[in-house]
């Protein structure tokens, strides 16, 4: 009894050797793209955006979920490092902070240039992969981050943004968020307002993927059916494994399938489990639920490395990888579809968006409509420009209170 028990334990190690080692033979001719890591935010909040100060050495920090020998042991070639501000940024400081994220993102690249290369380009990634390093992009992770401005919307793509989460956890006065389908948010929008279309149109012009994660279904559906380009889910999973309202359920799903779209999996536990705890192997429960309703060409990791508090068991950190994709392969998913998580899906998709934007540059001008007064808050924001532009009057109501501090002005009484 003893002598079967260690030799099937003998027989299960050397598998699991040989799922690991084919793992990373494959792993080194097709690094991780991972689409979505909240480093930059770890870097603000420990450090204030201090690269320079002693702990925030990123080949020996040792208190984020990254540093520089996890990426390494992860086989990860390719990040969207979060440019994420909170919502409570809103009508206030938001793109302030947006542009300091972004920098924190473009001088890791210039502090540790043998291992990061920002780059804004599917083309670019490939190069990185062939020098070895880590292609490194920007994702801002909040419509909230534009300031309901088109303006901003073209600076932040000018800065390398090449992925914008039209929401996170809160509303925008264009689009609704993820909250107004468990109703602890009013929906404000039904999913995309008119302007929220043309933010959408200017996004698919400028070559920016849209990113549904945080949104509520009625703006996934909206902006699947609106954008000429594919789009992505940089960190959810499945809805119909754990139905936290963060997920993509079904039907959403299917729009993914038939516009070419991807569904990047997250690793928070609350959307893995719907629970505190989850494993590995849930993880890998998702990428072969979405792989069977959408495809295997619509699979990504997402993991939302430190953006979370709880990881699978099996998947504590980026240095993890591997470990995924071995359970992968002893799943029976071919090298062709593991390659196309890894990165050749997002890959396919950055090209798609890139080649309807070279189409689009000549025929289509900048979206230039600004966003109605009325729909912005916060008493301290100026107007200019809104009384002389042309169709942008304001309703009576919007108009009295525009003038209200001008008429009670003490000059005045």
């Amino acid at each position: 009894m003893w002598t079967s028990w260690w030799l099937w334990a003998l027989v299960a190690m050397c598998a699991g050797e040989t799922w690991r080692e084919q793992a990373e033979r494959i792993m080194q001719q097709t690094p991780v793209i991972d689409g979505h890591n909240d480093l930059p935010w770890q870097l603000l909040t420990k450090f204030n955006n201090q690269l320079y100060h002693q702990g925030s050495n990123l080949s020996t920090l040792a208190s984020t979920h990254t540093n520089i020998p996890k990426l390494r042991a992860g086989f990860v070639g390719a990040q969207f490092w979060s440019a994420y501000v909170p919502c409570d940024t809103q009508n206030k400081d938001a793109v302030k902070r947006t542009l300091e994220q972004i920098d924190v993102i473009q001088r890791m690249c210039q502090e540790y240039p043998e291992t990061f290369k920002c780059v804004t380009s599917s083309q670019d990634i490939r190069q990185a992969f062939q020098e070895g390093k880590v292609a490194s992009l920007v994702g801002v992770e909040g419509g909230h981050s534009i300031d309901s401005s088109l303006g901003v919307l073209r600076a932040l793509y000018h800065l390398g943004m090449r992925y914008l989460t039209l929401t996170h956890s809160c509303n925008t006065p264009w689009a609704d968020n993820w909250l107004v389908d468990t109703g602890e948010d009013e929906p404000e929008s039904q999913g995309l307002s008119e302007f929220g279309e043309s933010v959408v149109r200017e996004m698919n012009r400028l070559g920016i993927m849209i990113d549904l994660a945080h949104v509520s279904v009625a703006t996934m559906k909206a902006a699947l059916q609106l954008s000429s380009a594919p789009v992505i889910f940089s960190h959810s999973s499945a809805y119909q494994l754990c139905a936290h309202k963060r997920n993509v359920p079904d039907d959403v799903l299917q729009l993914v399938k038939a516009t070419g779209s991807l569904v990047m999996v997250n690793f928070y536990t609350d959307y893995v489990s719907c629970s505190a705890q989850a494993t590995l192997t849930q993880v890998a429960d998702h990428l072969d639920y979405i792989k069977a309703v959408a495809g295997a060409e619509a699979v990504g990791l997402g993991g939302d490395y430190d953006g979370v508090t709880r990881l699978p068991v099996g998947l504590e950190d980026v240095s993890k990888y591997p470990d995924l994709v071995a359970e992968l392969l002893q799943r029976n998913w071919t090298e062709a579809e593991i390659k196309g998580m890894l990165a050749e899906n997002l890959l396919r998709v950055f090209a798609a968006v890139e080649e309807v934007s070279n189409r689009t540059q000549t025929s289509h001008k900048p979206e230039e409509k600004p966003i109605a007064l009325d729909k912005l808050g916060d008493s301290c924001r100026t107007q200019y420009g809104y009384s002389a532009a042309p169709s942008l009057s304001l309703r009576p109501g919007a108009l009295l209170a525009s003038l209200a501090p001008l008429l009670l002005s003490p000059h005045l009484l």
